[in-house]
């Protein structure tokens, strides 16, 4: 009878385990094309929201997608809010201390510096600038430890009201992913310029996970890992992000 019992409540926890896993609830900004943003329709979009699906197909889960403000979008996590977060974050040391990473699904990609044509910013020797950054970025770390001391660093809650208060001279200079500058430089009508050198921060784009959910990591790695080889990687990449790579097939 004590075997039987135990075997009940084996098979409860693995249908329950298997129940919890037929949705993944993905935490997303929705403020940061082409990685992920709002479009005209309403509708959340952009390169994660398509990956998300893809593994979501690859897996026979169902994607739900959650838009989170990216200030409290660990903290969500942590509190159960979703499942794993693809936003666009950046894999650090510093985030691995409270969450795990799967692999990344998208390279190292340089920051990059942007301010209006002609400023003549001299990036490298910088005094008394208006930095503008988006908070709780490895940007925003980048320039308090680099530029604070001769500079004002101006945190900006979205990367669209960092770019948005550029425009409007509220800032001298912007420092972001250069995959989300350049359409940004390419829509401005020649107003807008990136300049200066590439900055090397982070370790590639990934998707956050709670420590826990070691089960959750592996099933998404391991789908992560079908999608880079059979392509599907890099033609979201090439699609979302003006013909980049291949950066994972040969």
């Amino acid at each position: 009878m004590k075997k039987v019992i135990l075997a009940a409540v084996a098979l409860a926890a693995f249908s329950t385990a298997a129940n919890a896993q037929e949705t993944l609830r993905i935490g997303t900004e929705g403020a940061y094309a082409p990685w992920n943003f709002v479009n005209d329709a309403g509708e959340l979009a952009g390169f994660e929201i398509d990956l998300g699906n893809a593994i979501c197909e690859n897996t026979g889960m169902t994607c739900e997608f959650v838009q989170s403000e990216w200030d409290p979008i660990i903290p969500n996590l942590v509190a159960g809010n979703y499942d794993v977060i693809m936003a666009g974050m950046s894999i650090t040391d510093e985030r691995l201390e409270t969450i795990n990473f799967t692999q990344d699904y998208f390279p190292p990609d340089p920051s990059n510096y942007i301010a209006a044509t002609g400023a003549g910013i001299d990036i490298e020797s910088p005094s008394g600038l208006r930095i503008g950054v988006q908070g709780n970025t490895i940007q925003a770390g980048y320039a308090e430890e680099n530029f604070a001391a001769d500079n004002t660093i101006v945190s900006f809650a979205t990367f669209d009201q960092s770019i948005a208060d550029l425009a409007a001279g509220n800032v001298d200079v912007v420092l972001a992913d250069g995959s989300s500058l350049d359409p940004v430089v390419a829509n401005s009508g020649g107003a807008l310029e990136m300049f200066g050198p590439d900055v090397m921060i982070g370790g590639g784009v990934g998707g956050g996970v709670r420590k826990e959910d070691t089960d959750l990591l592996a099933t998404l790695d391991e789908a992560l890992t079908a999608l880079k080889a059979d392509g599907t990687v890099d033609a979201l990449i090439a699609e979302w992000f003006d013909g980049a790579g291949p950066f994972y097939t040969e």
